[in-house]
């Protein structure tokens, strides 16, 4: 996988291939996971279908894993996408998820919403079932893709 946004090594295939067949259980996805399906899902398509394709995975991933669809949370999923495509748009080298976090390693803490939501705002069930745009801080966004 590689595109225009960053390059991906045969670990990140293996991981997208594992995440895609059902192969990855559960209890082996947490959020350094989460960036890097972002990550490849933004190495193939631009923001807008990397996005669809990435709710679709993580909705696909709950439901053939029976874990609850509540789980789901559309703000953080459509902010964390945001994020990690304005990352790569600063890191234009990375060869590798691996890589790319290595040169962003603050997006590796899962609180790192909490400087643009207010917890009140992330943990509501709105939040959960719909984008809500930040109430503290916007979350900039990559001006080649505005």
């Amino acid at each position: 996988m590689t595109g225009p946004a960053g390059s991906t090594d045969a670990e990140d295939r293996r991981f997208y291939a594992a995440f895609v067949s059902g192969a990855l259980p559960p209890r082996d996805f947490h959020h350094r996971e989460h960036l890097r399906l972002a990550y490849l899902c933004l190495t193939v398509e631009p923001p807008d279908a990397a996005l669809t394709t990435f709710r679709r995975l993580l909705q696909e991933f709950l439901a053939r894993h029976r874990v609850d669809s509540a789980k789901y949370h559309e703000t953080l999923t459509c902010a964390w996408l945001q994020t990690v495509d304005l990352h790569m748009a600063r890191t234009p080298g990375a060869t590798s998820f691996g890589d790319f976090i290595a040169q962003h390693p603050t997006l590796a803490d899962s609180n790192h919403m909490f400087a643009h939501y207010s917890r009140e705002r992330l943990i509501s069930p709105n939040a959960r079932e719909g984008f809500l745009e930040p109430d503290l801080q916007p979350i900039a966004r990559n001006v080649s893709q505005t």
